[in-house]
């Protein structure tokens, strides 16, 4: 497929980018500054865009079978909140102007149930640092539930999987809906290569049309 992928410089969508190219899609990598976008591949095609504006995401994703965002404006960046809202929407009105039918974006674990009403986010040992983010993520996907034209999914990672969870690819991964999966230590992680792993089998099998969901070991 032609996949338009939005953030390809990031750390999660950098290895979205790697798993697609090693499954044989083109890609149309996007970022604001694609300086860092490998194209020897042949199935990449660098384009930078300001996703704070439709119509250049419009213009970027034309022509893609699928869009991925793995847009996020930085975990330390202090207006992280109001941006990460404005640049979802942003990509969610390009992508509908652009004609591309399925977007799928990936989230924050914020918004998981761990328990009947019960929010991550809203536990009292959830890191003050990842509040702002966390939360527009969680806004976000209530925007993204009112999205009738798009064929969206929304993909919230393990509540562990960050840069000390890479490096280890094992092509499996469980799933659920709206809570977070467990292991036998009552931990939720994935390596950022596994999420990756998850998000183009997504693509590939559109599993959870209109729908969220989370994957973990």
């Amino acid at each position: 497929m032609k996949i338009a992928l939005i953030g390809a410089t990031g750390f999660v969508g950098s290895h979205v980018l790697q798993e697609l190219v090693s499954r044989g899609h083109e890609v149309i990598a996007i970022a604001r500054n694609t300086d860092k976008i490998a194209t020897d591949s042949g199935r990449v095609t660098a384009v930078s865009a300001d996703v704070l504006k439709p119509q250049e995401v419009a213009s970027a994703v034309t022509g893609a079978d699928a869009v991925i965002s793995a847009y996020n404006p930085g975990w330390t960046n202090p207006n992280i909140y109001a941006e990460f809202l404005a640049g979802a929407q942003s990509i969610q009105a390009g992508v509908r102007q652009a004609g591309v039918k399925r977007l799928l974006v990936v989230g924050g674990a914020g918004s998981l149930f761990v328990k009947p009403g019960v929010q991550l986010i809203d536990t009292p040992h959830f890191p003050e640092e990842y509040k702002p983010g966390a939360s527009a993520a969680r806004e976000y996907l209530e925007i993204l539930k009112e999205e009738n034209e798009l064929d969206w999914t929304f993909l919230s990672p393990a509540i562990e999987m960050h840069p000390g969870t890479s490096g280890t690819k094992t092509g499996t991964y469980r799933k659920d809906l709206e809570s977070p999966v467990y292991d036998e230590n009552h931990r939720s992680i994935i390596s950022v290569e596994d999420l990756a792993f998850a998000i183009v089998d997504e693509i590939e099998n559109n599993n959870h049309i209109k729908q969220r969901f989370t994957v973990a070991y």
